[in-house]
């Protein structure tokens, strides 16, 4: 089994299912039936594949496994796969969320069905391989490959100001990326490699070169997560997109930038990053407060659980920049968490929305009298958002807030604050739409859960308090690559540091 491609199968299996749609779709007669089946059980089989992953992998060190190397581009640029206590979770949530998003599409899609799960199964091979990717090229392919897709499922299969969001998501996210790649290039020419591996355990880049770099990564992070106040294309976008591309969205692609400061930012930059850290904190602080303030005020469900979700990746990359352990790993929490929250809420507005075909807050009112199965799961989400003990979000909150009393006391009370505003806002919504009396006449005859529905979000329930009283297999796994992490970063603080203190004691001599 150590010699199985078992990362190259896991991220390109997808593309066989593509080949199968594609095959299928010859006979007209059962081309969208036939789509769906292959695409979910396309997605299972990933997910099957991804679960084995995680159970072979060893928690005790934090080294790449799984690794495969292959010549690519050259000598120095190299097909590269390898996960390690970071990245390989992200690859299981990924996967763990993809048949969820086939089995929303099953009714609600039903035009072009063949090119809508196709879509979907490029989509799902392009962000494995953002988490498995252990070569700059290679990742920046897959990283800005994932925008096709998306741009497609948002620009083809959205609502009326399809075209408007379609292209803002996908101009935003290149403009940053763009800077990236030029960073990339300048990494190439300085290091002589683009192997991950390598630029991690060796490569020091300059005190003087480390901030441009960092900026120019950060350009493409900080739209993709989205930080405040490059996240205006996150609500447009989520707005239009069909279901299952907010819960993609919502759930994955924002994790992507999480997942970039983690892997480039801050062990190949230390010195910068360290620099930055209250850049990062003030950004973080107004996206947690002004994110949930904006939520507060929206009369659109997709658009206020959009908002929050800003003002929930304001806690990561605070807790990321806290450059602390508790800080760290309550960021990858967070990330996780809300990837299965915020897709299980975009889910429970999908289930209203096939059914009334409007996202207004205004037009629902007391549904716990005709759906109380959808009242009871909506809750425990709803709860989850607002970071409940008990509850997954609470967690990652908890450990984010720690890191961040512990290196600055005012970036906690004020993030604290934003806690408050996310109970506002989350209770409001469903205040509004689950309680009270059921006066409107259109929501007499709306009716509870299916089965398919129910099969869509009691896994969903059931993790999101597992990961809430028991999040040890998770911190299991992470643990030991946070710490390597942050010792990393400060020996590479201490080199760095070195030669520009001594220099400073020179000075202050002469």
């Amino acid at each position: 089994m150590s010699h199985f491609p078992i990362l190259s199968v896991t991220t390109f299996l997808p593309l066989l299912g593509v080949l199968a749609i594609t095959i299928a779709r010859r006979n007209s007669a059962i081309a969208d039936t036939a789509a769906r089946w292959i695409a979910l059980i396309t997605t299972l089989a990933v997910l099957v594949l991804a679960i084995v992953i995680w159970i072979g992998f060893d928690g005790t060190t934090a080294a790449f496994q799984y690794t495969e190397r292959a010549e690519w581009l050259g000598r120095n640029i190299t097909y590269h796969m390898g996960v390690d206590g970071i990245s390989m979770l992200f690859v299981v949530l990924t996967a763990g969320l993809m048949p969820f998003c086939i089995l929303a599409s099953w009714e609600s899609i039903k035009s072009r069905v063949p090119d809508y799960m196709i879509a979907f199964l490029v989509l799902e091979t392009l962000m494995i391989g953002v988490f498995c990717a252990l070569d700059l090229v290679l990742f920046y392919v897959f990283f800005e490959g994932g925008l096709i897709p998306m741009f497609l499922i948002i620009g083809v299969w959205g609502g009326k100001r399809r075209v408007y969001a379609s292209f803002k998501f996908f101009l935003y996210t290149l403009l940053g990326s763009v800077l990236m790649l030029l960073a990339i290039m300048a990494m190439y020419y300085y290091a002589g490699t683009t192997d991950i591996e390598v630029l991690l355990k060796s490569s020091n880049f300059p005190a003087a070169m480390q901030p441009w770099l960092w900026l120019a990564f950060f350009a493409s992070f900080a739209v993709k997560m989205p930080m405040w106040p490059v996240h205006t294309w996150l609500p447009d976008a989520h707005v239009e997109a069909p279901t299952a591309g907010s819960v993609i969205l919502a759930g994955i692609l924002l994790k992507m930038g999480g997942y970039g400061f983690l892997r480039f930012s801050l062990p190949m930059f230390p010195i910068a990053s360290d620099t930055f850290a209250p850049f990062i904190f003030v950004l973080s602080v107004v996206a947690i407060i002004y994110t949930s303030l904006v939520a507060l005020a929206q009369e659109d469900m997709k658009k206020l659980i959009a908002y929050s979700s800003v003002a929930h990746m304001g806690f990561v990359t605070m807790g990321i920049f806290t450059l602390t352990h508790q800080g760290i790993e309550g960021g990858i929490y967070q990330m996780l968490s809300h990837g299965i929250v915020s897709g299980a809420l975009f889910l429970c507005v999908g289930v209203l929305y096939d059914r009334m075909h409007t996202r207004e807050i205004d037009a629902y009112g007391g549904l716990v009298n005709r759906m109380p199965l959808y009242a009871v799961c909506f809750m425990i989400f709803t709860l989850a958002n607002v970071g409940l003990p008990g509850t997954s979000g609470f967690v990652g909150e908890f450990l984010t807030m720690l890191g961040a009393f512990r290196v600055n006391t005012w970036v906690a009370i004020f993030a604290t604050t934003g806690i408050i505003l996310s109970a506002s806002y989350a209770l409001y919504l469903y205040r509004r739409i689950v309680f009270g009396a059921l006066v409107k006449p259109s929501l007499q005859a709306i009716t509870d859960l299916s089965a398919r529905e129910v099969a869509l979000l009691a896994p969903l329930v059931i993790i999101t308090i597992l990961m809430g009283v028991y999040p040890r297999p998770i911190m299991n796994v992470t643990s030991v690559s946070v710490s390597n992490l942050i010792e990393q970063h400060r020996i590479a603080l201490s080199i760095d540091h070195a030669p520009r203190l001594a220099d400073a004691r020179k000075g202050a001599v002469q």
